[in-house]
């Protein structure tokens, strides 16, 4: 009887930690559930913004770009370099869409996080901050991870792609196991952690002493920020990579 209500205890410990909130929040009810509208609201406006720049980026193609064009083209070109390089040159060309995906949701939403003043927008409870401030949205950004990783491996491998968890020894297979549940932990709270930190540090600083202090600290907040998501970037790609090769 012990042993069947030790399992239960744990899941009901984790259950209650869960729903453990720092500072207030806004909610919406959808279907029965409830959600933070405040990460739903910056996410959508990033979103809106990737799409609405890259339309108006490629609405008239020139054959030599200039302008917006140039620079999407840059951005492109650049992501491919990073999907080659960490997935191989075989292998990266369906990716690029997704690794470009998580680099520009990240890195605008640590942008506009850092550069827009969310604080003008009332809300009754809570405020608007930056999608990736929030624990619920790099949790799903690295699960989306180790579900492209998943998928790599076994259309690439089939069943055999199970066979890296007994190599090269079957002894390894715990800890080869418990690796795919530290790489999202690590993924989400990494990026977490970083963007809150920055954002409690300008915070803090702006209370304290407002005037001249917190500008080096918040153009220091933007270069992190970029560097975040080129991390986060790079690692979802190197694990991609690393599930078509086979063993590491």
């Amino acid at each position: 009887m012990n042993i069947v209500q030790f399992p239960i205890n744990t899941l009901n410990f984790f259950y209650e930690i869960s729903g453990v909130e720092v500072g207030q929040h806004f909610y919406w009810q959808i279907g029965g559930f409830q959600v933070h509208a405040q990460v739903l609201i910056t996410s959508w406006i990033v979103i809106a913004v990737l799409l609405s720049s890259a339309t108006l980026a490629v609405q008239d193609p020139q054959i030599v770009p200039n302008g917006a064009q140039n620079f999407v083209e840059y951005v492109l070109e650049f992501v491919r370099d990073l999907a080659r390089t960490q997935i191989g040159e075989e292998e990266y060309g369906p990716w690029v869409s997704f690794i470009g995906t998580m680099f520009l949701f990240i890195f605008v939403s640590n942008w506009a996080g850092a550069l827009f003043p969310w604080g003008i927008f009332q809300l009754p409870h809570g405020e608007l901050a930056a999608p990736t401030n929030d624990i619920n949205t790099t949790v799903a950004l690295a699960l989306l991870t180790s579900v492209a990783y998943f998928y790599a491996g076994l259309t690439k491998r089939g069943l055999g792609y199970f066979g890296k968890y007994i190599q090269p020894t079957p002894i390894l297979l715990p800890i080869n196991i418990l690796e795919d549940f530290t790489k999202p932990l690590s993924l989400s709270f990494r990026l977490f952690g970083n963007i809150l930190a920055d954002e409690l540090v300008v915070a803090v600083l702006v209370s304290l002493v407002p005037l001249v202090v917190p500008i080096p600290v918040m153009f220091l907040g933007l270069f992190t920020s970029g560097i975040q998501a080129l991390i986060f970037a790079t690692l979802a790609a190197a694990y991609i990579g690393e599930s078509m090769e086979g063993h590491h």
